[in-house]
């Protein structure tokens, strides 16, 4: 069976704008298309759809074959929620997990808000990511009621309209976390291992990569051993849609 990967580029603003270009850029030369996924509210600047610069090269990407999905609305952790949610988002997402602790009517409130700020520069994504991949039941819920065809997490791309759950763990860096280096080491180990066994998974980069040393070769090190272990590489959206041809 021949492996799939996903690489997503995570945190996609206009704050990030070029350091998304550079991984873009070195996708590109492998033909890896990449889901970008975009941070629609204000975060660390203006929003998305207040930059034209950015909103010009994102139609172009798209047009070049990369994805466009939602990521978040402001990526920034919302107040309240269940005491072991909000310690969730502080070990696991550091303060990101906007997702992670909201009840189903806030969170449809605030996906909404982030698709309308999308729509705002042209934008309409099939998939949605909650930073630090974390999300609540009642976000769950939320997402299976709107028109989205997918979510993610960290073990898993859930296809909202079938239900089906489909296995692709995501492999990360951490910068300036503990075992960033032993996680530089393994991220390409792993990534040549999996393909070679025929096992799917994910790639997920992240702007912070780039200032860290070894972080972006150990990355793009991963993504060439998957490549010439022979697996696939995909965007989410053709992930879903492909898996949906072939699951029974």
């Amino acid at each position: 069976m021949t492996a799939q990967f996903v690489v997503s580029v995570h945190d996609v603003a206009p704050w990030s704008f070029s350091r998304t270009r550079e991984w873009v850029a070195e996708l590109e030369c492998r033909d890896v298309p990449a889901t970008l996924l975009l941070v629609p509210g204000a975060w660390r600047g203006v929003p998305l759809a207040d930059d034209p610069a950015l909103v010009r090269w994102l139609h172009a990407a798209a047009r070049r074959g990369h994805e466009l999905a939602q990521h978040g609305f402001t990526h920034r952790a919302v107040p309240g929620g269940p005491r072991h949610r909000r310690l969730l988002n502080r070990l696991l997402a550091r303060g990101c997990a906007e997702f992670c602790a909201l009840g189903a009517h806030e969170a449809a409130d605030r996906l909404a808000r982030g698709r309308a700020e999308l729509a705002r520069a042209g934008i309409h994504p099939e998939g949605f990511t909650p930073p630090g991949w974390l999300a609540s039941p009642g976000t769950m819920a939320a997402l299976r009621a709107s028109d989205l065809a997918y979510t993610t997490s960290h073990l898993a791309v859930h296809d909202l309209r079938t239900g089906r759950r489909h296995r692709l763990p995501a492999l990360c860096h951490r910068p300036g976390g503990l075992g960033e280096h032993a996680a530089a080491r393994l991220l390409p180990w792993a990534a040549c291992r999996w393909a070679r066994r025929g096992r799917s998974f994910r790639i997920a980069l992240h702007p912070a990569d780039l200032a860290r040393p070894g972080l972006r070769e150990s990355a793009l090190e991963a993504i060439d051993a998957a490549l010439a272990a022979g697996a696939e590489p995909l965007t989410y959206a053709e992930l879903v849609a492909v898996r949906r041809r072939t699951t029974p």
